[in-house]
């Protein structure tokens, strides 16, 4: 997986409800970093479009057989840490069916939920302000 499609898919993973309460920061770990990776027409904005929770299933979906697994994301995030939701819980989180695994439907409902719970001005875009005071919330 190359760089920016894992900081792509890590970004979005906060679509998952990530609780990054104590989360060490890195490379890809910014509000800003994330918004770059995003705005993929560099315009300053993040449209709904390139907040996609399709690329997001692309990216999690490691084996490509139209399911994302525990441990697929598991994989993504690394180790578990003190304070933050396992890989299973971030699962159940957006599982709405319960088997366990995400479908490319549920990835996206779940994306599509966050953008609009960040956009609080509600134009449809994101600027970095808005991804920052979202940032770690779940």
């Amino acid at each position: 997986m190359s760089q920016i499609a894992t900081r792509l898919a890590c970004s979005l993973v906060l679509c998952l409800g990530v609780a990054a309460a104590g989360h060490s920061q890195s490379v890809g770990d910014t509000a800003a970093t994330r918004f770059a990776t995003l705005d993929k027409n560099s315009d300053g904005v993040v449209s709904e479009d390139e907040y996609d929770g399709s690329a997001l299933f692309r990216t999690l979906d490691a084996d490509h057989n139209y399911r994302v697994t525990v441990e697929e994301v598991q994989a993504l995030l690394g180790p578990d840490r003190d304070g933050q939701l396992t890989a299973a819980d971030r699962i159940r989180v957006a599982d709405l069916n319960g088997d366990g695994e995400l479908s490319d439907e549920e990835v996206r409902r779940v994306a599509e939920m966050r953008f609009q719970s960040l956009d609080t001005n509600h134009d449809n875009d994101l600027t970095l302000a808005e991804l920052q005071v979202g940032f770690w919330r779940p």
